[in-house]
C-alpha cells in the first residue's frame, strides 16, 4: 500500500510538472500487469496460508485500481491536493513528528502512517493473523472516511442501518488497516455499568478499539452511564493525558483508544439513545451495499479472469430470484449466499483449469441452490 501511494504521488506529480501528460496511464497499465499476474499465481498450486494472503493482496489491488481509474483518471486530477485523491485511505512511510510519541523501533526515525483527508494515524503493527480483507465499494469508503474523521477528532463512530450492510465488519476492517486490535461485543439487556466499566479499563490501557454491536438493546439507564464512562476517557485523551483516574483506579492510558457503536434503529425492543451518548458519536448511514463489484472482485480473487460480465450476470440471477421465486423461510439470496457460490466456484476453478469459466460458475450456483428449490 506504501509503494502503490508512493506510485501514483510520482505520476501526478510528473502531470503537475508538465513532464508527463499520461503519467496516470502509465501506472495503471503498471496496475494491471501486477493484477493478472497475482491472479494467474492464485490459480497455482498454493496452500492454505499463501491463497488467503493472495486473496487478501488481490482485493487491496482492485480497490487501488478502481481508485486511479475511476477518480483520478476520469476526473484529470492534476494537483495531490485534489479530494478525490485526499479522500482514499493512503499510507506513507514518513518522518516521526514531535508528537507522534517514541521514536521506531530500532534507531531509524521513520514509521508507516495512514492518512485520509485531514487525519494521519501512526500504524500500530497489531498482528491479527493472515486473514481476509474486507472488499472496498464506495460505501465502504464513506464508512471510512466519517470514522478516521470521528477518531481523528476524538469521538466515536456510530455506522447504523438494517443487518447484513457491513457495519460491524466496515469497523473491523477499518482497525484491521489501520493496524489496530478491534474487540466487538455484542450487547444485551443483562449488561450492567461495572462490567462495561472493566471492559473500558482494558481498552483504555492497552489502546485497542472497542466495537459494540446492537448498542440500543441496552437500557436507557444503562446507556446514560456508559456515556459518562465514555466522555471520561475521551477528554482524557483529548487533553493527552498519561494516566486516567477511572472507577476509583487509576490507569494507564493508551491515546489510540477508539470506542465504535452499531445499531440497527427500528428495530422491537430498540431504545432511542439519550442525547448526552449521541453527543459522542458521528453517525454514518449504511445501505444495501453493491453486490456486483463485492462478486466481481471475490471472482477476481479465487482467479477468475473474466470477473465483470459474469459477477454482472450472477447478481442480476440473484436479485430476479429473489424478486420472482415464492417466499421460502430457507431461501436467501442475500450477500453469504453469494459469498458461498464463489468460495464453490474457487473451489471447482482450481480442481480444472480446462472448463470454460461461466461453465464453472453455472454449477457452483447449480450445486448450491437447486437442492434448496421447492417442487
Amino acid at each position: 500500500m506504501v509503494k502503490w501511494t508512493a506510485g501514483v504521488t510520482a505520476a501526478i506529480k510528473e502531470i503537475m510538472s508538465g513532464v508527463n501528460a499520461g503519467a496516470l496511464h502509465e501506472f495503471l497499465a503498471f496496475s494491471d500487469l501486477q493484477l493478472n499476474a497475482m491472479i494467474a499465481l492464485v490459480r497455482g498450486k498454493l496452500n492454505k496460508q499463501q491463497r488467503a494472503e493472495l486473496g487478501a493482496l488481490i482485493v487491496l489491488d482492485v480497490h487501488a485500481k478502481y481508485v486511479v481509474t475511476d477518480f483520478l483518471i476520469k476526473n484529470r486530477i492534476e494537483s495531490l491536493n485534489s479530494f478525490d485523491w485526499q479522500c482514499q485511505l493512503r499510507y506513507y512511510w514518513e518522518e516521526l513528528l514531535e508528537n507522534d510519541g517514541d521514536p521506531c523501533r530500532g534507531d531509524t526515525n521513520f514509521d508507516c502512517f495512514a492518512r485520509q483527508t485531514n487525519t494521519r494515524f501512526r500504524y500500530g503493527y497489531e498482528y491479527m493473523g493472515n486473514g481476509p480483507r474486507l472488499v472496498i465499494t464506495p460505501l465502504t469508503d464513506k464508512c471510512y472516511m466519517t470514522l478516521t474523521g470521528a477518531h481523528h477528532s476524538y469521538y466515536g463512530g456510530n455506522p447504523q442501518g438494517p443487518a447484513g450492510t457491513g457495519k460491524t465488519e466496515t469497523t473491523k476492517d477499518l482497525a484491521k488497516a489501520l493496524g489496530v486490535q478491534c474487540v466487538v461485543f455484542n450487547c444485551g439487556e443483562g449488561l450492567d455499568v461495572r462490567l462495561v466499566g472493566r471492559f473500558f479499563t482494558g481498552l483504555a490501557a492497552g489502546g485497542a478499539w472497542s466495537c459494540f454491536d446492537e448498542f440500543n438493546r441496552i437500557f436507557i439507564e444503562v446507556l446514560s452511564v456508559i456515556a459518562q464512562q465514555i466522555l471520561t476517557i475521551q477528554s482524557a485523551i483529548r487533553a493527552r493525558a498519561k494516566t486516567l483516574d477511572f472507577e476509583d483506579k487509576l490507569i494507564p492510558l493508551n491515546l489510540r483508544f477508539g470506542v465504535y457503536v452499531t445499531m440497527n434503529p427500528g428495530y422491537a425492543g430498540r431504545t432511542e439513545l439519550p442525547d448526552n451518548l449521541k453527543a459522542l458519536f458521528r453517525p454514518i448511514a449504511m445501505m444495501i451495499p453493491d453486490y456486483q463489484l463485492i462478486a466481481q472482485i471475490m471472482l477476481f480473487a479465487e482467479g477468475f479472469e473474466t470477473a465483470r460480465p459474469l459477477s454482472q450476470k450472477m447478481v442480476k440471477l440473484y436479485s430476479l430470484s429473489s424478486e420472482q421465486l415464492s417466499k421460502q423461510d430457507h431461501y436467501d439470496f442475500g450477500m453469504r449466499a453469494v459469498k458461498s457460490v464463489l468460495v464453490m466456484a474457487g473451489k471447482l476453478r482450481r480442481q480444472d483449469d480446462t472448463v470454460p469459466e461461466d461453465i464453472l460458475l453455472i454449477r457452483a450456483m447449480r450445486d448450491s441452490n437447486v437442492p434448496k428449490f421447492l417442487e
